[in-house]
């Protein structure tokens, strides 16, 4: 009982703050929410016995990336923009699509209680971390290779548009 009432509070804040991040104007009060909802699917890993992937949420999303979120907003000192109203429609175009597909994954989908090669019974006991990383670099290696790849490429671009505009301004 305590555990579908914690769920269903996880929900409530991580789709309030979810609907936050896009619907608020000004970029660090929708960080503050995008930081409270990383922090509550932290939440939603912990009820499901998932402790290691809660504290890489944590670790991950809510400190790099959100700072890493946050230097660029900082550096970029981006402007109110009162045209947004234009691109409103395309918005809902956009979330109108993705909330269909998710609803059809979710008809046509069948969840089994093995995850690849994992029942829980062998992840209980060889232990949550042990069964990421085996899984992380044996069957899912290629893919992990693949956007470690991607974030480096973008890292160095960042660092190549951030170095253009401070070299632009100190001239």
């Amino acid at each position: 009982m305590m555990t579908q009432v914690l769920f269903f509070y996880f929900a409530l804040v991580i789709v309030t703050t979810s609907f936050l991040v896009i619907a608020l104007r000004n970029p660090v009060y929708s960080a503050i929410s995008l930081f409270i909802m990383f922090f509550h699917v932290a939440g939603l890993y912990v009820l499901l016995n998932a402790e290691f992937i809660a504290v890489i949420q944590i670790i991950v999303y809510a400190g790099a990336i959100l700072v890493l979120y946050l230097f660029v907003v900082m550096l970029l000192s981006l402007k109110q923009d009162e045209g947004y109203q234009r691109h409103a429609m395309a918005g809902l175009l956009v979330g109108g699509m993705v909330l269909t597909e998710m609803v059809l994954i979710l008809l046509h989908s069948t969840f089994s209680e093995n995850v690849g090669v994992f029942t829980p019974q062998k992840i209980s006991v060889m232990g949550n971390t042990q069964a990421v990383g085996q899984m992380l670099f044996t069957q899912y290696l290629l893919p992990f290779e693949i956007a470690s790849f991607i974030l480096l490429v973008a890292m160095i671009g960042a660092i190549v548009l951030a170095k253009k505009g401070i070299m632009g301004k100190a001239r």
